[in-house]
């Protein structure tokens, strides 16, 4: 029997990059895979049959995750359409970076409200369901960032500090209903984003990290896998690193 057989999850902002790798990743461990991102356009159509030719169930969603009763409609219609919710990953995100003194408000809220108030929306409408079901997984994307900060992200930095408080705090109250919640804290993963900076930029990120290499995509997708698995049925208010040993 496969890891996740048997199993619905829900992948926000899954059309590309880490989103969509934990969302094969899952598909290969045989869950039906529900993702959102904000148009399901040509892209996120290919991305559904890509999931679902690993012979699960597939659908994309269009939705506006900083928007709570556009999720709250959309977490209805995924649960209509694939009949429970086993688990939640919170990826949808977005970076605006600048210094604080220049960063206008517009960035500030965009972005809390994007990566943060995203999560806050999903938790808010799939732990009914979960409850009722007496058990699921959350897992809110998180960042390095988020754990010791960054110059030039102020906001972004505090949005994946507040995930990590987030999924804390979720552990401890839904515990009593068998559901978990953890953060993963990505640190330097090659996405079409990170692979647009120059070379140098790139080789003065790979020296700060022990393993010498960027992370990808599918190192991200691999811990998702293990928290979204019965194997972590012990494992929640926790933060795991997938970081190369950079932030130690």
């Amino acid at each position: 029997m496969k890891l996740l057989e048997g199993k619905v999850a829900i992948v926000t902002g899954a059309a590309r990059g880490i989103g969509k790798a934990i969302a094969i990743e899952f598909a290969k461990a045989g869950a039906d895979v529900a993702f959102t991102d904000l148009a399901i356009d040509d892209n996120a159509k290919a991305t559904e049959a890509e999931i679902a030719a690993f012979g699960v169930k597939c659908k994309g969603y269009a939705s506006n995750a900083a928007n709570f009763d556009d999720t709250h409609n959309v977490v209805a219609e995924i649960h209509k359409d694939f009949g429970r919710v086993d688990v939640l990953v919170n990826n949808a995100g977005i970076t605006r970076d600048g210094l604080m003194m220049r960063m206008s408000e517009q960035q500030w809220d965009m972005v809390l409200n994007v990566n943060l108030k995203s999560a806050f929306n999903f938790i808010h409408a799939v732990t009914p369901i979960m409850a009722r079901q007496k058990g699921g997984s959350i897992i809110n994307m998180s960042s390095v960032v988020g754990v010791s900060g960054n110059a030039g992200q102020c906001n972004y930095s505090a949005s994946k500090a507040g995930m990590i408080g987030l999924a804390k705090s979720i552990a401890k109250e839904m515990g009593p209903r068998g559901i978990r919640a953890n953060a993963i804290a990505p640190g330097f993963i090659i996405t079409e984003m990170t692979n647009a900076l120059p070379d140098e930029v790139k080789e003065g990120w790979y020296k700060q990290i022990p393993l010498r290499r960027g992370g990808t995509p599918e190192d991200v997708a691999k811990v998702a896998l293990f928290l979204a698995s019965d194997m972590s049925s012990y494992v929640s208010g926790q933060v795991i690193h997938c970081c190369g040993a950079m932030n130690c």
